[in-house]
């Protein structure tokens, strides 16, 4: 984003933290005295979000992630809840502060039981403290059968740090991880808490920092940053008194092959309401007509030949490529022609699959795919981008230029200024056409003269606010791609 817009909220990893928490300890605080901090904090989002419950299971495994557990098992025996506490690791095996908190929970009144399965869990809420931040690769059992007793009990799920099962570092799962209904993050926020397989296991996220500062360590490198609505009220200010539609950029979309048309339809709406000054369409002759019913503010043009597009091309302040492009001949021509024309352009679609191809790279434009195309340019498998998506985007920069959007829940933009996190947008955007509404709104911010990197942000921020928009009007079942365009239009306009 540029100067004016701040960086709200910095993403850590897994080392990271544990970096900080040592410092922390370093500098003073015993670190059986942070775990009783993490867990009080923990114990008091518990008591404020079921202030009803009156047994709570305790599950715990090894190390501080139990630890945690322990205390927090402690201090609802003491508040008069009954409390079963199940340790999935034999509390003689404890260490260091773990073992601390295990005889601190013995001396409470609660004597920790053998996880065995089948076992009846029967809290009213479930505390997971079974793995914590410190978890990697495939989870096995007998914690992966005790993840699964959890979620089977499909009853509200503290998770303390981390979702056990869940990668803190990607965003990625050991296999399986716990549906947790709220998550107590510590010291910092993590990144694989916003992004992958973590829209269906955090729940909601309390970040508590246990009294430190994170930004304070300037030698850690945040993994990334997490978006805000707010960050568009400095971003998007009103439009001069004085302006005219040359202001605001001419942007071309090339797309929508026979039978294909609603694609690019739909990209040159939502340019339209994201402000563009003027909109072109070149695309198959078949689809003219449905274009000036649709919107007659396109400057629609049927081209046979891809040299027909070369007048349009002159005249454009940056480009979409790819809605309902096509890969045949047609769609491949003009691909070529447009990427020849060196105007700053997104590339969507079959504009990437052609991309993946024949590889070129460039500075001056945003990829926009989603996890199968991202596999699809990286040479990898859909499920291989997912497992680390933070990962995957940075390998699509680094080999195409420019800046990159990676789809899907949590979608993360990587361009010169590191990586961003959309922590917006809902399910009932998965659905077709969301994909051409996206590259409209980036296609339009570029033809206002932003980077690469600041209309990829700025267009996400908007495009994932709309759809919740949107959602919240009419529900998220049932929503589709041209419901959206209105809404680009409001939160474009933050001040209106």
């Amino acid at each position: 984003m540029t100067a004016a817009s701040p960086v709200t909220h910095a993403l850590y990893g897994a080392e990271q933290v544990r970096t900080l928490d040592r410092r922390i300890i370093d500098a003073g605080v015993a670190g059986f005295d942070l775990m009783q901090r993490a867990s009080q904090a923990a114990y008091d989002v518990l008591r404020a979000r079921w202030p009803g419950a009156r047994r709570i299971t305790v599950l715990c495994g090894g190390g501080n992630n139990a630890g945690d557990g322990y205390v927090i098992a402690a201090l609802a025996v003491c508040d008069g809840l009954d409390v079963q506490l199940v340790a999935l690791r034999d509390p003689t095996c404890l260490t260091g502060d773990a073992a601390r908190a295990c005889a601190l929970a013995r001396r409470a009144g609660v004597t920790p039981v053998a996880w065995r399965e089948g076992m009846t869990l029967d809290g009213e809420v479930l505390i997971d403290a079974l793995l914590g931040t410190g978890a990697s690769g495939e989870v096995r059992d007998p914690l992966r059968s005790a993840i699964l007793a959890i979620n089977a009990t499909r009853r509200p799920v503290l998770a303390v740090d981390v979702p056990s099962g869940l990668s803190a570092q990607t965003g990625g799962t050991g296999g399986v991880a716990v549906h947790a209904t709220v998550t107590v993050t510590f010291i910092a926020d993590k990144f694989g808490l916003h992004t992958g397989a973590s829209a269906d296991h955090v729940g909601e996220l309390v970040v508590e920092s246990l009294g430190t500062a994170p930004e304070t360590h300037g030698d850690l490198v945040p993994l990334g940053e997490l978006l805000a609505a707010e960050q568009l009220q400095a971003a998007l200010p009103p439009r001069a008194r004085g302006s005219h539609k040359g202001d605001f950029g001419h942007l071309l979309v090339v797309g929508g092959a026979v039978g294909f048309g609603g694609a690019a339809l739909m990209a040159c709406e939502a340019a339209l309401r994201m402000g563009s000054g003027k909109v072109s369409l070149a695309t198959d002759a078949a689809h003219v007509a449905a274009s000036l019913v649709r919107s007659p503010e396109v400057m629609a043009r049927g081209v046979q030949a891809a040299a027909e597009a070369q007048p349009l091309l002159a005249q454009a302040d940056a480009l979409v490529v790819g809605p309902g492009l096509g890969r045949d001949a047609w769609g491949k021509a003009l691909w070529r022609l447009a990427l020849d024309a060196a105007v700053p352009s997104v590339l969507d679609a079959d504009a990437l699959n052609l991309l993946a191809e024949e590889a070129r790279d460039r500075d001056d434009w945003v990829l926009t795919p989603h996890p199968g195309e991202a596999a699809r340019l990286l040479g990898t498998t859909t499920a291989e981008v997912q497992a680390d998506r933070r990962a995957a985007v940075l390998a699509l920069r680094e080999r195409y230029g420019g800046s990159v959007v990676l789809k899907g829940a949590g979608t993360l933009i990587a361009d010169a200024d590191g990586v961003a996190v959309c922590p917006y947008g809902n399910p009932g955007m998965a659905s077709g056409g969301m994909g051409d509404v996206l590259s409209g709104v980036i296609g339009a911010l570029l033809g206002q003269g932003r980077t690469p990197g600041e209309a990829a942000r700025l267009g996400v921020l908007i495009h994932a606010l709309a759809g919740d928009a949107a959602a919240r009007a009419g529900g998220e079942r049932g929503l589709v791609a041209t419901d959206l365009a209105s809404y680009v239009r409001v939160i474009a306009n933050p001040r209106s």
